[in-house]
C-alpha cells in the first residue's frame, strides 16, 4: 500500500474548501500513521503552466505546509487531472509492485476522480477514506453535493473502496490498531 496525496497545494488548500478543517485533521492523521508503519507517502502536485497561479516556481505550487513531504518522500509533478498521466508515477508503482493505493487530496470533482478512475483502470486496488478530499463550490454543485456524489454514488463499490478514516489508519497500521 501507498498513501498517494494529490495536489495539496497551497494555492488551493484553504477553508473554502467543503469541510476544510476536518478534511485537513484526517489528512494530517494519515500521514503520520503512513510515515509511522513504513507506508510510503507519495505526493502529486498539479502545474497550470507558465504564467498560471499555479505553476511550478510560484509558492502557491508548493506543498501545504500542513502536509509539508519529508526529504526523500517523492513528488510528482503533472499538467492534466491524471497523476499516472507521463508523470513516472505509474511507472514507479509497477517498478515496487505496488498493488493497492490510498488516495487523499484535492479536488473531488477534477484530479481526485481522475486518480481514482485511472488508478482503477491500471489495476490498482484504489482505497478512499471519508472525508480526505474535498472540493470548491462550482456553478452547477455545491462542494457538499460533490463531495457526496463522488465519494457516496460514483466511486463506492465501482472504482473504490471508501471506507472511514479509523479502517484506513488500521489498514495503515496492518491491523495493529
Amino acid at each position: 500500500m501507498v498513501l498517494l496525496v494529490v495536489d495539496t497545494q497551497k494555492l488551493i488548500c484553504n477553508n473554502k474548501l467543503y469541510m476544510f478543517d476536518r478534511f485537513e485533521e484526517n489528512v494530517k492523521e494519515l500521514i503520520k500513521a503512513a510515515r509511522e508503519n513504513s507506508v510510503e507517502v507519495i505526493f502529486v502536485r498539479h502545474d497550470d503552466g507558465k504564467g498560471n497561479a499555479l505553476s511550478k516556481g510560484t509558492d502557491g505550487f508548493e506543498i501545504y505546509d500542513g502536509f509539508k513531504p519529508l526529504n526523500g518522500e517523492k513528488i510528482f509533478d503533472k499538467t492534466v487531472n491524471s497523476p499516472f498521466r507521463q508523470t513516472g508515477l505509474l511507472e514507479y508503482l509497477r517498478s515496487v509492485s505496488e498493488k493497492e493505493i490510498t488516495v487523499v487530496g484535492l479536488q473531488t470533482d477534477y484530479c481526485i476522480d481522475a486518480a481514482i478512475k485511472c488508478g482503477f483502470e491500471h489495476g490498482f486496488k484504489v482505497i478512499v477514506p471519508e472525508y480526505c478530499n474535498t472540493t470548491f463550490d462550482n456553478d452547477f454543485m455545491s462542494s457538499e453535493k460533490s463531495y457526496g456524489y463522488y465519494n457516496e454514488f460514483i466511486w463506492k463499490d465501482r472504482y473504490a473502496e471508501c471506507i472511514s478514516v479509523e479502517q484506513a489508519l488500521k489498514r495503515i497500521a496492518g491491523g495493529k490498531l
